[in-house]
């Protein structure tokens, strides 16, 4: 059984095509690290930091993201509907997490902040009082989705139909309300 790693701070470490060799990160940053094919299933990271490190095709089956947050990370197509959702608890700041999946996944008052989500899949997903602040949009997927209490206010490019959504006391600017009409064939000017 390997002991937890606490208040440790990894720079420019490679961790690709590998397992990460502890099970526990308590209070840990990451700056610069590469976790390229990194399986990092069944581990727990409580209260760390990963800044710019690139998350290419990480394996997170089980993984536990407790008070967690994501600076400037590469995290294409991660598929976080595998991960662990108790006690997840994330912010996302400045990444790209463009065709990343939260499939079904339970992920209240999340913050995204200029992030870049094109083509993400939050399909059956809980997003429950997140904010999603400066974030591209563009080709996400927004089906049967929980987006209530969500701040969409200076997001962009979204597609939303609030039909087939749970929308109930999410906040829009005027300008993002043809998201929610785009399936009408309006024109709006």
């Amino acid at each position: 059984m390997s002991h937890p790693v606490i208040d440790k701070t990894f720079e420019n470490q490679d961790f690709s095509n590998q397992k990460l060799p502890s099970k526990e990160y308590d209070n840990c940053a990451f700056i610069n690290c590469n976790f390229s094919k990194t399986d990092m299933s069944v581990v727990t990271f409580l209260e760390c930091k990963f800044d710019t490190c690139n998350f290419n095709a990480v394996m997170m089956k089980e993984t536990s993201f407790q008070e967690v947050v994501f600076y400037a990370c590469k995290m294409l197509g991660l598929d976080f509907s595998t991960c662990n959702d108790f006690l997840f608890e994330v912010e996302f700041d400045h990444c790209n997490l463009d065709y990343a999946s939260f499939y079904g996944f339970s992920m209240k008052n999340t913050v995204f902040n200029d992030c870049s989500l094109k083509e993400a899949d939050f399909t059956d997903a809980n997003l429950t009082g997140s904010v999603l602040s400066k974030c591209n949009l563009s080709g996400a997927i927004f089906e049967r989705t929980i987006a209530e209490k969500v701040d969409f206010r200076t997001a962009t490019n979204f597609s939303i139909d609030p039909e087939i959504n749970k929308l109930k006391k999410a906040k829009f600017s005027t300008p993002g309300l043809i998201g929610l009409l785009e399936k009408y064939d309006l024109t709006i000017e």
